[in-house]
Order: structure tokens, then C-alpha cells, then sequence
């Protein structure tokens, strides 16, 4: 059996077909963990929600800012952009089932792997969060988008403030920071203030910020955190990092890096596969 985490796909399902045939995927054997944006810029948003709804239990999905807005844009909420490529996701046949199955996926996942722990969001994880506390959160998230309350929360979701995170928020305000914090950020002050107008590389922080996982005092620092959502970032490999946007949808390619537990004592095991995607759109489109 193993685990494979895979960053953005975006709605490119052929890239997506093609690196499973690259891993020799098998849903009876092996399980899936995607890092969120699973629709959205390529060509068929649907396909890849069809794919993966059929693949049961070995795919376990995280929800994006893309998926979160084709969320949105299906409850009347938001009006599509002119770069979005979802008119044939809802108009589709069988659009009730895929927006059901979409809004049951999770805004955060946490596993052990042998010894070590991964903690799996789509963008990133304040630096006064623990792994626990990030799970507890997500949860937040997911019991209202599961409810009959998802209209009213997309109605009230966008918004950058608070910019940053304080536990006495409550209603709406505590879930929007939730929210901008596991499918936004990039980047933060030290002391946890987001910042989401710059989508640069990491070395191009605004000044007075810096990529969140380089705050000091993190306290998820003693985990692992696998996250997608950087393109500019790219493929980052470090014990306590794990980044696999590697820019699919943008031209770039579609990544799969698989995790095995090491001997008893050991780091664990990884293996970075990846597919090269042909798209035309530009990064930060």
C-alpha cells in the first residue's frame, strides 16, 4: 500500500489520468491525498470530480480556493470570472452529485506515517495553530458547508478582514479567517497578520511579511505540513515543509510525491513523480 499526496490539478484531468498511470495508481491498493484546487483553469473540472468520486476512500480530497468558489458560483453567490472554466461542470447532468460529493471533502487532514506526522492543508497554517487545533478548525468549516447554512456562508465568506487570527472571533469573522488562512495565504507577519494581494516567490515577501511557514514560533514546526495553492513556490521539499504546486494548469507539471514509513526510528520515505501538463493560461491567472 501506498500514499501518495498530489498538488493542484485544476480541472486537467488528462495530467491527472496520466501521472496515476505513472505511479501504477491502484484504488484497492494504494490512497490518494489531494492537496485542494481540484477544478477550475483546465479543461475538464468535471472529469476530475468524476474520477475521483469513483475511486471511493483511496481518494481523499482537501477543498481549494477554486473549489470553494465553483461552490460559490453554483449557489448563486459569485458570478464566474472570465478565466474560469466550470460552464460545462454546471451544466452537466449529473451537477448535483459532484456539488454534493465536493462540499462532503475536508479543509484539513492529518495522518501519522510511522513515527512522524503530516499535517495536509491547501494553502497554509497560522503560526499560532497546532496540528490539533488546525484539524478542530477545518472542522469548523466543514460542518457548515455540509448544512443547510452553505448559502448564507458563501454570501458572507469573501472578505480579507480579520487579517489575522484571535480566539475570541466568533461567527462568520472566526470562519472567513479559517478559511483565508487553509486555502489563501501565502504569506503573514510574524505575529500571524495575513497578507493575500501577492502571489510571488517566496523570496518576493511584501515588506513586513514572510512565507508563513517561516514564521518564527510556528507551532506546527514539530510536523510536517504538505500544502499546494504557491505555484510561484513550487515543488519544496524540507522535513517540515512539503510544497506541490508545481504549476500544473500554468504549463508546468502535475506532481505526486509518495510517502512510505522508514525502518522502526527512521524519517520516512518520499519519492517526488511528476507529468509534465500543457496549458496556455499565465501564473496568477
Amino acid at each position: 500500500m501506498a500514499m501518495y499526496l498530489i498538488g493542484d490539478v485544476q480541472g486537467c484531468d488528462a495530467a491527472l489520468a496520466q501521472l496515476l498511470q505513472r505511479i501504477d495508481f491502484s484504488p484497492s491498493r494504494d490512497t490518494l491525498y489531494l492537496l485542494g484546487d481540484l477544478v477550475n483553469r483546465g479543461p475538464d473540472s468535471a472529469g476530475v470530480l468524476r474520477r475521483l468520486m469513483g475511486y471511493g476512500a483511496s481518494a481523499r480530497c482537501l477543498l481549494g480556493n477554486h473549489d470553494l468558489h465553483l461552490l460559490a458560483v453554483a449557489h448563486g453567490v459569485r458570478k464566474p470570472s472570465r478565466l474560469d472554466t466550470l460552464d460545462a461542470l454546471l451544466a452537466a447532468p449529473d451537477r448535483p452529485a459532484l456539488l454534493d460529493w465536493l462540499r462532503q471533502q475536508r479543509m484539513a487532514m492529518h495522518e501519522r506515517i510511522g513515527n512522524s506526522e503530516l499535517l495536509m492543508v491547501h494553502a497554509g497554517v497560522l503560526p499560532a495553530w497546532t496540528a490539533i487545533k488546525t484539524i478542530a478548525l477545518a472542522a469548523e468549516v466543514e460542518a457548515v458547508l455540509r448544512s443547510d447554512k452553505a448559502g448564507a456562508f458563501f454570501h458572507a465568506m469573501y472578505g480579507n478582514a480579520p487579517a489575522q487570527w484571535n480566539d475570541d472571533l466568533e461567527g462568520i469573522e472566526r470562519l472567513r479567517v479559517i478559511v483565508n488562512a487553509l486555502t489563501r495565504m501565502r504569506f503573514c507577519t510574524p505575529e500571524g497578520a495575513m497578507e493575500f494581494a501577492s502571489s510571488g516567490p517566496a523570496d518576493q515577501a511584501p515588506a513586513g511579511y514572510l512565507p508563513w511557514y517561516e514564521a518564527p514560533g510556528r507551532q506546527t514546526a514539530n510536523v510536517a505540513v504538505a500544502f499546494g495553492h504557491w505555484s510561484t513556490l513550487g515543488w519544496l521539499g524540507r522535513p517540515d515543509v512539503l510544497a506541490l504546486d508545481t504549476g500544473c494548469v500554468w504549463g508546468g507539471c502535475l506532481s505526486a510525491l509518495r510517502v512510505e514509513p522508514g525502518a522502526a526510528g527512521a524519517p520516512w520515505r518520499t519519492e517526488l513523480l511528476q507529468v509534465h501538463c500543457e496549458q496556455s493560461q499565465k501564473p496568477g491567472e
